[in-house]
């Protein structure tokens, strides 16, 4: 193994505000949580004192690791710490919030302060009060990601081997160039409230990634990694036999584990055939879409489109509102799509990227339905905006990214619920004509309503007959959300339901970041336009 250097001005991937270079063995030392109760109570007072009639605080340490390789040499090594709190309040029936990296009792005191003034200066500009929903006070409680293994304590040389050994073992089975990356991510969280609630949370997450490119005579195809990251610990790099799902062309997928090593050689392998593979005839198809692949769908064209802020028009300058209004939700009879089609939001499910025990609002999370047997039947609200839709309690997304942000609305995992009939991917193959099978996430656009769509893909075969013929380059679907989910014809049941994952998904000015995951099982959608992308028009 060869470590070469690399600036942190060279890492693309973001890090939270103020972060600072850490040694590894410092990212291990929890925060101290009796510490942590003594300062909010300190700052909840100081804010109260000052006309506060509700705040909130939360004190936060954010601890990323991120790896990055090429070929044979480690290029980078990024361990960084973010320590801070944020403080949030109402004043005048108006929001107000600061931050500070200074968690000494001088600097929450005077975070407070800032916050509380800040409320009342927006308070002159504010026509109704806010209005926040009921929250249970949780008292005293702690969450931490279910885990075997905590991944910061297995040591860098463990990780990069690793990487270089995925690199290595790739070259040899035919790729020009490979890319390898592995993202670490802990926060440790404590929230307090004059509600009465104090939460302690433990969050980890945990993404694998690489890019396999190989060169022809004509020029040049790419294979990004099948992974999907995951809220766990490091024996999701180990990956089980019992975890396996089998896929057409020999595809190895795994449920909650991953073999990066195996994903790496059979991408060269597969980048190598995308060299000479068919270029696909424009037309109407079948598409079966696999869940690394629907996830990215599901994202844009349910999670963003279903997030409250943006039907409302109070997100709008990054990447738009939404095309389903308030009006559509008030008929309850507005198609989204079949009646196969079952979209549900859940900040619980285990090994997801949003799992949590509270959000960052102190409310405890949970799951609901999105869009029930086609129909349109809610939205994602936090405290503030739940009455709007006539909810009388949170559905518990609120999330920062940082300290340093103020905590908004952010997009829960949101996932396609498998078929309750029992139906393997061969049987969905097996009933197709004309169609092209799918699989990992490729590049996408999508409109400023979240409507009008077109995504494409990592591998494409094409089925004749009920069968795979070969496969396909340069395919995309065109769509509208509507159009698309209405053309849902069949799911593959509970056997082959898996999680697709968004590590950095953006939102807000000032942007922020968050991780989400999206399960699904295998999809047919019938009847979809397909383009060409080499061709020119």
């Amino acid at each position: 193994m060869k470590l070469t250097g690399a600036g942190v001005g060279a890492i693309l991937a973001p890090l939270p505000a103020f972060s600072r270079p850490i040694a590894q063995e410092s990212m291990l030392n929890p925060m101290d949580v009796a510490r942590n109760k003594k300062m909010a109570d300190i700052g909840l007072n100081a804010a109260t004192s000052r006309g506060a009639s509700y705040a909130d605080i939360r004190i936060g340490r954010y601890l990323n690791q991120y790896l990055f390789t090429r070929e044979k040499n480690v290029q980078n090594i990024v361990n960084t710490e973010s320590y801070g709190l944020g403080i949030r309040v109402i004043a005048d029936g108006t929001w107000g919030f600061a931050s500070t990296n200074d968690v000494s009792e001088d600097g929450i005191k005077k975070a407070a302060e800032q916050a509380v003034l800040i409320a009342k200066a927006n308070g002159k500009f504010q026509k109704e009060p806010v209005q926040l929903v009921p929250v249970k006070s949780h008292g005293e409680q702690s969450w931490k990601t279910p885990m075997e293994q905590n991944a910061f304590e297995i040591p860098i040389k463990e990780k990069a081997d690793l990487l270089i050994e995925a690199n290595s073992k790739a070259l040899e089975s035919g790729a020009s160039y490979i890319n390898t990356n592995l993202f670490l991510v802990n926060e440790q969280k404590y929230f307090a409230s004059t509600e009465g609630s104090y939460i302690n949370q433990d969050i980890h997450r945990i993404w694998p990634t690489f890019t396999v490119t190989c060169i022809g005579k004509d020029g040049f195809q790419r294979r990004r990694a099948l992974s999907a990251p995951l809220g766990m610990g490091y024996e999701y790099l180990q990956p089980k036999d019992e975890d396996k799902v089998l896929g057409p062309e020999g595809l190895v997928m795994y449920k909650y584990s991953y073999d990066l090593v195996a994903d790496a050689v059979a991408a060269a392998k597969q980048a190598k055939e995308k060299l000479s593979a068919k270029s696909v005839d424009p037309g109407k198809y079948s598409l079966v879409l696999e869940p690394n692949h629907l996830g990215l769908t599901i994202h844009e064209s349910v999670g963003h489109p279903l997030e409250l802020d943006r039907v409302l028009g109070y997100e709008a300058n990054y990447a738009g509102t939404s095309f389903a209004t308030l009006d559509k939700w008030k008929t309850k009879a507005f198609e989204y799509g079949s009646k196969e089609v079952n979209l549900f939001a859940d900040k619980t499910q285990p090994y997801s990227l949003g799992a949590v025990g509270y959000d960052d609002e102190g409310v405890g999370t949970k799951q609901w339905d999105l869009v029930k047997d086609g129909i349109l039947v809610n939205y994602q609200a936090i405290r503030d905006q739940a009455h709007i839709i006539d909810e009388e309690a949170s559905h518990g997304c609120c999330y920062a990214d940082s300290w340093s942000s103020v905590q908004f609305q952010r997009m829960p995992n949101v996932s396609l619920a498998a078929g309750k009939d029992l139906y393997s991917v061969e049987q969905m193959i097996k009933d197709v004509e004309k169609g092209i099978f799918i699989a990992g996430r490729g590049s996408y656009s999508i409109d400023q309503q979240r409507y009008n769509f077109q995504f494409g893909g990592q591998l494409f075969y094409e089925i004749k007959n009920g069968e795979i013929v070969g496969m396909l380059n340069d395919v995309a679907y065109q769509s509208n959300t509507q159009e698309f989910w209405n053309s849902c014809s069949k799911i593959c049941d509970d056997r082959d339901y898996r999680l697709f994952g968004s590590f950095f998904d953006g939102k807000g000015q000032p942007s922020q970041i968050s991780a989400v995951s999206h399960g699904s099982a295998t999809t047919r959608f019938d009847e979809v336009n397909v383009i060409n992308t080499a061709r020119k028009i």
